[in-house]
């Protein structure tokens, strides 16, 4: 099954700030070629803040994509490719939340649409927040608010969270951080 599909060729169709999308050729067990779409991304980090009093900071910021606000945990792209996921989101954290922390653990790490993207997200949980203030982005505009992970959890279940990402990590912090609560 390994040598089934082979890549005869990639070519370059657009390429923007955090992707690249390619076209490739490929070639099927040897009998015939297809063409498969590629985006390459350069990857990105993401954190779950956590409060002293347990509750889950959120940003609530408008996403073209969708036409509409999103509740989403605080994430970015990296710098660059090399850069780490971690600086990454420390980073992010205190662009977008207004909060800084010394004290971030690795969560989980999300490949988020394997069918055609490479991105990859390094998901960071940060407790022991330091007060700071908001870096934003000049096209950034970003509401913060406070949650339980059982608020987080129901708007989940009720499909009002809909980023995989968020999803993903609320789910693996709930796992992994409170089950034993």
């Amino acid at each position: 099954m390994e040598n089934k599909i082979k890549r005869l060729s990639r070519e370059l169709k657009f390429k923007g700030e955090i992707l690249e999308f390619y076209q490739d050729t490929m070639e099927i067990d040897g009998t015939h070629t297809a063409t498969w779409d590629f985006i390459k991304h350069k990857g990105a980090a993401a954190v779950v803040p956590v409060t002293d009093e347990g509750k889950i900071l959120m940003v609530r910021q408008y996403r073209n994509a969708l036409e509409r606000y999103t509740l989403e945990i605080p994430a970015g792209a990296l710098d660059s490719t090399d850069e780490p996921g971690i600086s990454c989101a420390s980073r992010e954290l205190e662009e977008e939340t207004g909060f800084r922390s010394e004290h971030l653990k690795w969560l989980i790490t999300l490949r988020t649409t394997v069918a055609f993207c490479n991105e990859k997200i390094e998901v960071y949980v940060a407790d022991k927040l330091i007060p700071s203030r908001q870096h934003l982005d000049e096209d950034e505009f970003i509401e913060i608010q406070a949650y339980t992970i059982e608020e987080l959890k129901e708007k989940i279940f009720t499909g009002e969270i809909e980023d995989a990402k968020t999803i993903s990590s609320l789910l693996a912090y709930d796992v992994k951080y409170r089950k034993n609560k």
